[in-house]
Formats: structure tokens, C-alpha cells, sequence
């Protein structure tokens, strides 16, 4: 068996993961997690446990289908964990997992970055819309 050193292993895996290479699989997960449902269901868990009805309430504009879908999503990607508690009715909890977790500050960065900025994107859109009108 053949010993390799750290940097010969880190280049060995960032070989193996590159997202730029369309056969990547860390292109679907990339995929994933830039979707705005994931971001705002992700941030929407960050203060623990949530009942279904709750991210429907906390998220304005989701179809329940699409909460269903992006909650399927990430509990197979393993980001999410369904709990599901036997009670007359049955009931149903989301909450990040641990890798949910490491991935929360990410996209609460970008949740307040987009908050921030959106005058300045607005801004930058109306000028170019004025641009290029009749173009």
C-alpha cells in the first residue's frame, strides 16, 4: 500500500470533488444548496425544531409542495432530520443536522449579505434595464 502525504491526499480528494467537472456529484449538492428554498428553510430551522406548519407560516410564498420537496431534499442529503412522534394526531419535526448545522452560517451570511445590499442590486438593475431599453 502506498503511503501519501497530506497535500498529496488533499489533491487526491480536491480531484475527486471538483465542482467545475460536470460529472461531480458536488455539482448537485451545489445545486442544492444554492436553491432559495433550501437557504431560507435552512435559516428558518436555525432556532431548533419545526413543525411543518411553522415553515409554511416562516416562509411567505412557498407552495407547500415545494416545502415538501426541498424538506425530502435535504433530509436525503443528510442536512435535515425528520423526527416523526406517535401522538393522536401524528406528529412531524425538521431541525438541522449536524451537517446542517456547519452549513447554517453560510447561509445566514448570505440571507443578511442579499438584505444588505438590495438597494445597491436594485440600483445596479435599473441602470442597466435603462441601458439597454431599445437595444
Amino acid at each position: 500500500m502506498v503511503t501519501l502525504t497530506a497535500r498529496e491526499r488533499r489533491t487526491e480528494r480536491k480531484a475527486q470533488y471538483d465542482a467545475f467537472l460536470a460529472s461531480c456529484p458536488t455539482r448537485q449538492l451545489f445545486a442544492t444548496i444554492s436553491d432559495k428554498w433550501v437557504g431560507l428553510v435552512l435559516v428558518a430551522l436555525a432556532d431548533g425544531p419545526q413543525r411543518y406548519n411553522a415553515l409554511t407560516r416562516a416562509i411567505a410564498g412557498i407552495s407547500p409542495k415545494m416545502l415538501t420537496q426541498t424538506l425530502r431534499t435535504l433530509e436525503r442529503d443528510g442536512l435535515v432530520v425528520r423526527t416523526v412522534t406517535a401522538s393522536v394526531p401524528v406528529r412531524v419535526d425538521y431541525e438541522l443536522s449536524g451537517l446542517g448545522h456547519d452549513l447554517l452560517p453560510l447561509m445566514i451570511s448570505i440571507k443578511e449579505w442579499a438584505e444588505d445590499h438590495m438597494d445597491s442590486v436594485a440600483q445596479a438593475r435599473a441602470f442597466f434595464d435603462a441601458s439597454t431599453e431599445g437595444a
